[in-house]
């Protein structure tokens, strides 16, 4: 894949590392570039690399009136060298195809996706935040552009990369607890829909649960089967438990959740952490049985902007709330942060592979 290099001049563009002075927040700020490729004729072809902006898309693009539409999530970090590396980015190309396959759109190969992210981050690499817990949060993401209001999968797509310099999710670490509602009546996903892949449509059906939950003073929804008997997510992460011998329980994979590549990394770095990471089902009234006889004694949630969020309490629909152990966060949690977030920076030997230094070779 040669990409095409069509960068701001010198003189609109950041020449200076960039050193923030307060709290950049996550997600919000954007960097000069944006990797673009366009799907027509049966292949992906016109791979570039061109300044950030809007796009110029028909009003009639089947992304916007059927959805389809997927995402990816991923960090860089700057080591000690001075470098910048990506973290396990191979597995969020694997997972991209496989949500590009549950919605019908063309794969891309794997390694064009880390191409043009490597090629991007090199380009802007003057936009790494250097502060204590800072990344470049990576969003790649595919929509359907072309112009016919027919229901069937587009014959044309675009596929996007974006840089968001970030600060750390927890300024100040891992120290308090969050609330989540255990709902009966909103549900994420049913066996045989896209509840296993990241379209941008699972994340807009969730909003109207999110809101509900912030009205019963909850952050998210801890999300149920729909038959309403066995954990499955929670808002926009793997949900996870631990046992009062250490063991990390987390929800088995279905077709109604979404693989996490932080909970796929947790069950990789069983000995590392020092504990045994073991999957299986979870069935709502023995996790509730459970936390009340002292049996789980922390819980939480695993994902890429994150990491880890601790759990202190669920509360249910008719107002009743239960506290996982003492409702602070637990030496089992910080310690699974402590570990990964060590290997994501660098100060820590990561196993093999996970770990990618970005090149310099842009132009």
């Amino acid at each position: 894949m040669d990409i095409k290099y069509n960068l701001k001049s010198a003189s609109e563009r950041r020449t200076e590392p960039f050193k923030p002075e307060g709290d950049v927040g996550f997600g919000r700020l954007r960097t000069d570039h944006m990797f673009l490729m366009d799907y027509r004729d049966g292949q992906w072809c016109d791979p570039r690399i061109v300044p950030y902006g809007p796009f110029e898309m028909a009003p009639g693009a089947m992304s916007l009136h059927y959805g389809q539409s997927i995402f990816e999530g991923a960090k860089a970090f700057m080591h000690e060298d001075g470098e910048i590396y990506t973290f396990r980015l191979n597995k969020n190309a694997e997972r991209m195809n496989r949500s590009a396959d549950i919605v019908c759109i063309p794969n891309i190969d794997e390694s064009m996706q880390v191409k043009a992210i490597n090629a991007l981050i090199d380009v802007d690499r003057l936009w790494f935040p250097q502060q204590d817990g800072a990344c470049l949060y990576i969003r790649p993401f595919i929509f359907a552009t072309e112009d016919r209001l027919s229901v069937s999968p587009s014959q044309q797509y675009t596929f996007c990369v974006m840089l968001s310099p970030s600060g750390a999710y927890y300024a100040s670490g891992v120290n308090n607890g969050i609330r989540l509602l255990i709902s009966t009546k909103y549900h994420r996903a049913v066996s045989g829909g896209t509840g296993a892949s990241k379209a941008a449509g699972n994340y807009a059906a969730s909003l109207r649960a999110g809101k509900a939950a912030v009205e019963y003073g909850a952050s998210q929804v801890l999300y149920l089967d729909s038959t309403n008997t066995q954990i499955e997510e929670a808002g926009a992460m793997n949900h996870f438990h631990i046992l009062k011998d250490g063991t990390v329980i987390i929800p088995t994979f279905t077709d109604t959740i979404l693989k996490s590549i932080t909970s796929q990394s947790i069950m990789e770095l069983g000995d590392m952490l020092g504990c045994e990471v073991r999957q299986e089902t979870v069935m709502l009234d023995k996790f509730i049985a459970d936390i009340e006889s002292g049996e789980i004694i922390e819980a939480g949630g695993f994902g890429t902007a994150a990491v880890v969020s601790p759990v202190s309490s669920y509360i249910f629909e008719d107002g009743r709330i239960i506290t996982v152990g003492d409702g602070n966060v637990g030496p089992n949690i910080r310690r699974i942060y402590k570990v990964f977030t060590e290997l994501q920076k660098g100060h820590m030997p990561a196993p093999a592979g996970w770990v990618k230094r970005i090149e310099r070779v842009a132009p």
